[in-house]
């Protein structure tokens, strides 16, 4: 018997242009302005004109908000998947001339940077980077930071993307190289369970460019430049350290470079206003955790009232609200007085703590306390304001031996 032929009948056109107007219903989506720190540091970096890197597990949406920041930048979008790539096609492919003796030997570009060039501005998307093998991440070195690709210069208008999977979830994976990761602004990428639901029922959130202030461009070079050089000079382990082990340096990590590109994105953030988690997204990214960390700590310090000040006028102080910032003004106002013994600066840094234990914070000023005490001169008469402190040292000493009791005897319990 021979077997029975069926025919498929063919889809009708009009039901084709039915299933293309519901698809660009499900793609109708629209904006609003919502705090994500995340994508503003995102935009930020971007504005300051420094390659990101933006890490996550697949799927997580580094492709739709990259999509999204280049509609809202107005900057035509070129995807380069970077594992499918050889070598030649970052450094150029050479093109026998006529004379090549006399002319050399060009190094032609892909024709994707022909028209990134050509358009004169865009958004490079460098995606799967942890997947392209280490000979494709050594010729992109130049394109990530000279801009250069083959013979062309890309223009100045021109900002560059990466997007990488933690080696774990990639796919045939690699770390990145030293050199490479170390030119870039390195931010992880998370969802937002809020984001995710309103972004699928057709909102999400706005990448807008940062506003810079036009008022406050010198203020922001100023702060950036005092709070890097100010740690540098203080930790300067810090100016270049490069990780041991590999999974470090394929991530962020303090150099000269990083350095370079971390004042300017605190020139940019100081600028823009931006929020303190914006902020400590971009620092970290750029020169790690550490550092970064101890970046952000040294623009805090910045920001607090000078000893000498407080000394002169201490009626009319204003102390920081945070605990570690007050910390750290007292012990600069009792250092200030060690180092300069008078009977007022003795008399005025009591009236500090005062005003510090009066702000609530009594755990704060024992220390600062004990040590101003062992300052005192003979001829310097107790102050009025020293017995509203007495409670509060010996109440803490107190504690600290019964802790030192209970310490002891569950030692000799063992």
């Amino acid at each position: 018997m021979l077997p029975v032929r069926t025919s498929v009948a063919p889809v009708p056109t009009a039901q084709l242009d039915v299933a293309a107007d519901l698809i660009a219903l499900l793609r109708d989506t629209t904006t609003e302005t919502r705090s994500d720190p995340q994508l503003e540091a995102l935009t930020l970096a971007v504005a300051a004109d420094l390659p990101v890197l933006l890490w996550g597990d697949p799927g997580i949406g580094k492709t739709a908000a990259l999509t999204q920041l280049a509609a809202a930048l107005d900057l035509p979008l070129t995807t380069v998947i970077a594992s499918v790539h050889e070598p030649s096609d970052f450094s150029g492919l050479p093109v026998v001339g006529d004379d090549p003796a006399n002319q050399g030997v060009p190094m032609a570009p892909p024709d994707w940077a022909v028209r990134l060039v050509r358009s004169g501005r865009g958004l490079l998307f460098l995606d799967e980077l942890s997947t392209a093998p280490p000979a494709v991440q050594a010729a992109l070195l130049r394109l990530v930071l000279e801009r250069r690709i083959g013979s062309l210069h890309l223009p100045a208008e021109v900002r560059i993307v990466a997007a990488a999977n933690p080696r774990s979830s990639a796919a045939d994976g690699w770390e990145l190289s030293a050199p490479l990761a170390n030119r870039f602004v390195h931010l992880q990428w998370a969802h937002d369970q809020q984001v995710v639901v309103r972004g699928l029922g057709g909102t999400w959130p706005l990448a807008a460019v940062p506003r810079l202030d036009p008022q406050r461009l010198s203020e922001a070079v100023t702060v950036a430049r005092r709070a890097v050089c100010g740690l540098l000079s203080t930790r300067p382990a810090l100016v270049h350290r490069l990780p041991t082990n590999e999974a470090g340096r394929g991530g962020p990590w303090p150099s000269p470079r990083s350095w370079e590109m971390a004042l300017r994105l605190v020139a940019f953030a100081t600028a823009a206003d931006a929020s303190r988690d914006v902020l400590s997204m971009l620092v970290r990214g750029a020169v790690g955790d550490g550092p970064g960390l101890e970046l952000l700590a040294s623009l805090d310090r910045m920001d607090l009232p000078d000893p000498e000040s407080l000394l002169a006028d201490p009626t009319a102080a204003v102390l920081p609200q945070r605990g570690d910032l007050c910390q750290v003004v007292l012990d600069a106002v009792v250092e200030a007085v060690r180092r300069r013994p008078e009977r007022s600066r003795w008399d005025a840094a009591w009236e500090l703590l005062v005003r510090a234990l009066e702000n609530g914070a009594p755990d704060l000023v024992v220390v600062p306390a004990s040590t101003l005490a062992r300052l005192r001169q003979e001829d310097w008469d107790v102050p009025a304001s020293m017995d509203r402190l007495v409670g509060v040292v010996s109440l803490s000493r107190r504690a600290d031996q019964a802790a030192a009791r209970v310490a002891a005897a569950a030692g000799l319990g063992r």
